[in-house]
């Protein structure tokens, strides 16, 4: 028999089909509007059907035609909403609120599964959307359908990943109980990821080696901040910003990465000191993207592309799901399936 089945929404540059790929699933289609996403994400997953258009707008029977499938065959329906979408945006004065319209994304999900009614269902996103009501009516819907949907929040650092991310996890299976994944012993630390890297700048990997421009005075304050795991705070006071004399808040910023413990939440902000604590433990630089993509683990040769700016490829990587996590959980869904159904093969179990 063939490998378990997967539809990747909201694909990004990837890293849910990688993981996915890890634990043995066929990702036979992908859906990612952006374009840069979208290439970065041809580039890594050639094999892959990835259709660019707007979901709202995918005609689901349609595209399960497409793809080759039936009602019921496919295996596991994954994809992770624009977090954005779970926000109240205020105006100027605070007195108003609007709705961002991404929040519909969710309920195209729910669409979909109940078109192709896949075997089970993945979803992960921001741990905020656990408290909106558009992902309680997403988990009434889902009951509705006769899934069993279990969601809680889990931080990818028990899970194998050298960081730092707590994400709201949901699993749900047709008539059927899907467990999350198991905590692992221990943790990665960052240096067990970046310490036996090229040196940054000499590595031949265009990633790795794009040049930081700062101006001088932050290249004062960068070395004022003291290694392995120092922070602003050490700063002499001529040093100091305007913004943090006001307040002291935001203490992470122009911090510096730990050794040995695990790496802080990597967003899109990862290649500037003034957002988040991504300074280097030891060189007086921030991370590269290389190390930022190793630290959401990624494999070391996942290709980005070299037309892209520093800003996208940094956002592309912040926005992503770990593929170690997926992989992880991808197994504990086969798990589920084999026991309960035994429609994979029995070497399959042997994860």
């Amino acid at each position: 028999m063939s490998k378990p089945t997967a539809i990747d929404l909201f694909a990004g540059c990837g890293g849910l089909t990688c993981g996915l790929k890890k634990a043995g699933f066929e990702v036979v289609g992908a859906v990612e509007i952006n374009e840069l996403a979208a290439q970065t994400y041809r580039l890594n997953h050639p094999e892959v059907a990835v259709n660019s258009s707007d979901i709202r707008k995918i005609d689901p029977v349609v595209w399960m035609d497409e793809l080759g499938l039936k009602e019921g065959e496919l295996d596991l329906l994954a994809g992770c909403p624009p977090c954005q979408g779970f926000s109240t945006l205020r105006t100027n004065n605070g007195a108003k609120s609007n709705r961002d319209g991404r929040n519909s994304l969710v309920r195209e999900m729910v669409s979909l599964v109940e078109v192709f009614r896949p075997k089970t269902v993945l979803m992960e996103n921001v741990p905020g959307l656990k408290s909106k009501t558009v992902f309680k009516q997403f988990v009434r819907e889902l009951r509705r359908l006769e899934y069993i949907p279990e969601e809680d929040i889990h931080d990818v650092v028990k899970y194998g990943v050298p960081q730092k991310r707590k994400r709201l996890v949901l699993a749900a299976g047709y008539k059927l109980k899907v467990p999350f994944a198991r905590e692992v012993q221990g943790f990665k630390t960052v240096r067990s990821v970046l310490e036996d890297l090229p040196k940054a700048g000499e590595s031949g990997d265009h990633w790795h080696d794009y040049p930081e421009s700062r101006t001088e005075l932050m290249m004062e304050r960068i070395r004022a901040t003291p290694k392995d795991g120092g922070s602003r705070s050490s700063w002499p006071e001529h040093l100091w910003l305007e913004c943090h004399k006001r307040t002291n808040g935001f203490k992470d910023v122009y911090g510096r990465m730990k050794w040995d413990a695990a790496a802080p939440t990597i967003t899109g902000g990862c290649f500037n000191p003034s957002r988040g604590r991504f300074l280097h433990p030891v060189e007086d630089r921030c991370i590269t993207l290389r190390e930022a993509a190793l630290l959401q683990s990624f494999p070391k040769r996942y290709k980005f592309p070299k037309n892209a700016t520093k800003q996208e490829v940094a956002l592309m990587i912040g926005n992503a799901i770990p593929p170690e996590f997926v992989k992880r959980q991808g197994n504990a869904i086969k798990r589920a399936m084999i026991k309960n159904s035994g429609v994979l093969k029995s070497k399959e179990a042997c994860l």
